[in-house]
């Protein structure tokens, strides 16, 4: 499960870089997609921390 989300957060990544060289960093494409991002981070964050709490 971890792994999908790692791969949509690189994908996200990698979508907004392309998307800021092009529109500049500034643009509303650029910072819906670093939402976009930081909501895929957030919640790898919380999986990954429920995954230890489970573990001790």
């Amino acid at each position: 499960m971890l792994d999908v989300l790692l791969n949509q957060i690189e994908k996200r990544r990698q979508e907004m870089i392309a998307l800021a060289a092009q529109y500049g960093l500034n643009s509303e494409v650029v910072i819906e997609k670093s939402k976009e991002l930081d909501k895929l981070l957030n919640e790898y964050q919380r999986k990954k921390a429920n995954q230890k709490q489970s573990v001790l």
